[in-house]
Order: structure tokens, then C-alpha cells, then sequence
């Protein structure tokens, strides 16, 4: 859960950069809270979900075991909260991914507690499933379903020379499952759950590239009522806040359409939220493409060039509005998420085919342009 103040000026690698220990503040989705909220308990059961605490409860002993002591061949992964191994359980056989708390590290208790509520309240295909946790004297363990593909930003930056590119139809389909937990956290869990961190390394893919948000340590209950938003310390990951959340403090659902928005445009462009080895122009990903939105004409230079031209040419530019929506700086010219899920949703279903590509050119209609504020 590598995160950081989202206002910071990052001068080297953005997801690397992190901040000391959040205080008590962060995780003000507390037990009582989170427990009590009948609605919450109501919607995860809707889902598959359970009316109590539903994660299995594991000792130390047993995670060790799993892990075969956290040896470094199963070694997964490295984050803010700490290391990810694989592992697989005595008891059941079932093969997982165990998230050790780095005692040492940024994250602390709380996201620990915020992480294992909420992902025991809330249950959704497009979520990542927790199996359970440990919480044996000081030792803080989670549990997961093990995810074969890993992360959404293993396929899509810095790739080896050996390694596929994701295809058009692909990304569109990572896009719109994404979408789709998204939804189900700000119009299904009443409350809403705002998300907070929302980037490319915390989309884990399953088999046949099924996409799951996983990570809720910096998860919150979203406002309710006639308040519009909640106050809270910034906190996320520089090149995915949006600007009014990094500038006030003040935290809406629409702070994670801004996220996805800029998710949406390293999965069409290839490029990455902050890039500091690019020219000065051009290392934030946002501030780099909103020039592009404004003419249609150059929307072909912003696609992956590892796409090869591979992609239907009024599917990039629909792609492209709804990107350029989502990051409009004003929050209240950004879509729902649930106008996202239906676009990307369409979009998913249509595939690359150069005889028609060839017939279509570049005419677009009258929808395809940038999209009119």
C-alpha cells in the first residue's frame, strides 16, 4: 500500500516515494463504525457476503508454515505495508497471497483494521478477496486469494523484451471490471466506501485477466446525508489525487473518478502517471494529455505505440473522452462511475478487425470528440 502525501513534489520515482506513519486520523473508519453500519452488512450479503466479521482468523504458525518461513523464493512482491509471499495452506491446500506488516514500515495498525473490515464487509466480484488475517502479539498478516498474473502495471510498464503486450480488447476489459468495483463501492455499500488509491499496481488480474482492486488500508466511509464531502489528511499516490482532493483535504467519489480517469490513460496511452525520465512536458501523464484532448486530430499519437496500430480506431476515441472526462479538474464535470462502467463496458466488446478499421478511417462521429465542458 506504498503511499504518500499526493500534493509532494516527487523528484524520483512516484511510487517509491512515501511518507512517514499516517496518524490516528487516516483510519477514522473505525470498528464501531464499520460494524455498526447496518446498511454496510446488508449490502455484503446482497454479494455473498456476511452479516459479521467473516475472515478466517489464522495463527502465526500457520502463515509460516505456508510460506515455508518466508523464504525468498516465495517472495511475490514489496509495498508500503511490507513484503507479499506466496503460500499455500496446510489446512486446505489452497494456494494464497500473505501480506506481512512491515513493523518498521509506513503503514500501521489502522490500515490494517480498515483494510481487514472492509474487505470482510464488502464482497464483489471485482474486489479482491481476503481469506483472513493474523493478528498474533505483534505480528499483522493478511490473507488473500492469490492472483497468478499480478498487477495491472506488471503488464503494462517496463516490460521485458520477452514479455506480451496487452491487447486493445484486453485493456478495454481491465477497464471496465475496475470500473465495475468502483461501482459497487460508491452506489452499492451504503455507506459509500471511497477508495482513495486507486492505481495501476493495485489492480491484480486472475485468470483470464479478471481485474480485482485490492489494497483498502487508506479506504473510507464516504459522506451521507446532506454533506457533500469528508475531511480528511491527504493521502494516496502523486499523479493519481485529484487536484482539489490534494489541494483542500476534502475527499468525494468523484476523487476516484479522477483516479481511474488517469488509470484509464496509462492503459491507453502506455505511459505512466508520473514519468521523471521523460522531458519536462511531458512526466505528468495528465498535464501532458489535456493539450491532446483538444484536438482530435492528434488522439492517435496518445495510443501505446506497443499496440501497433492495433486497436479500432473510434473505440480510441471514445476511450479517450471518457478518460478526458474523468479528469476534468473541476469534480463536478467529472461523469459517475456509473456512466464509466456503461462506456467501458460497450467499449470491451468491440475488437480489433483491420477490414473494418480500414473502411472506417478516422471518422468519427459527433460522440467520439472531446468530450464539451
Amino acid at each position: 500500500m506504498g503511499c504518500f502525501p499526493c500534493g509532494s513534489n516527487s523528484s524520483g520515482n512516484a511510487k517509491n516515494k512515501q511518507t512517514k506513519k499516517p496518524d490516528d486520523e487516516i483510519a477514522s473508519t473505525s470498528v464501531e463504525k464499520l460494524t455498526s453500519a447496518p446498511d454496510v452488512k446488508k449490502e455484503a450479503s446482497k454479494d455473498g457476503g456476511s452479516d459479521r466479521i467473516a475472515a478466517h482468523t489464522f495463527t502465526f504458525r500457520e502463515l509460516a508454515a505456508a510460506a515455508k518461513n518466508f523464504r525468498a523464493d516465495c517472495l511475490l512482491g514489496e509495498g508500503g505495508f511490507g513484503r507479499v509471499y506466496k503460500g499455500r495452506l496446510e489446512s486446505t491446500g489452497q494456494v494464497v497471497a500473505i501480506k506481512q506488516l512491515d513493523r518498521n514500515g509506513l503503514q500501521g495498525n489502522r490500515e490494517f483494521l480498515v483494510e481487514v473490515l472492509m474487505l470482510s464487509l464488502l464482497h464483489h466480484s471485482n474486489l479482491v478477496n481476503l481469506i483472513g488475517y493474523c493478528a498474533d502479539g505483534d505480528q499483522r498478516l493478511l490473507v488473500y486469494e492469490y492472483m497468478p498474473l499480478g498487477s495491472l502495471e506488471d503488464h503494462l510498464h517496463d516490460l521485458p523484451p520477452d514479455k506480451r503486450q496487452l491487447d486493445w480488447h484486453t485493456r478495454m476489459k481491465i477497464a471496465a471490471g475496475a470500473a465495475k468495483g468502483l461501482e459497487y463501492l460508491h452506489d452499492k455499500a451504503n455507506p459509500p466506501v471511497i477508495y482513495r488509491d486507486l492505481k495501476c499496481s493495485n489492480i491484480l488480474l486472475g485468470e483470464g485477466f479478471h481485474p480485482k482492486l485490492s489494497d483498502f488500508g487508506l479506504a473510507k466511509l464516504g459522506p451521507v446525508g446532506d454533506k457533500t464531502h469528508v475531511s480528511t489528511r491527504v493521502m494516496g499516490t502523486y499523479g493519481y489525487c485529484a487536484p482539489e482532493y490534494a489541494m483542500t483535504g476534502q475527499l468525494t467519489l468523484k476523487s476516484d473518478v479522477y483516479s481511474f480517469g488517469v488509470v484509464l490513460l496509462e492503459m491507453i496511452t502506455g505511459r505512466k502517471a508520473i514519468d521523471n525520465s521523460r522531458a519536462g512536458g511531458e512526466q505528468n501523464l495528465v498535464a501532458w494529455a489535456r493539450p491532446l484532448f483538444k484536438d482530435r486530430r492528434k488522439f492517435a499519437q496518445m495510443a501505446d505505440p506497443l499496440l501497433q496500430g492495433q486497436y479500432p480506431i473510434r473505440g480510441l476515441y471514445q476511450a479517450l473522452a471518457v478518460a478526458a472526462m474523468c479528469v476534468q479538474e473541476q469534480p463536478n464535470m467529472r461523469p459517475l462511475i456509473a456512466d464509466v462502467v456503461t462506456a467501458l463496458t460497450y467499449l470491451a466488446t468491440q475488437k480489433y478487425e483491420p477490414e473494418a478499421q480500414s473502411n472506417q478511417g478516422y471518422r468519427t462521429s459527433s460522440r467520439c470528440s472531446t468530450p464539451r465542458r
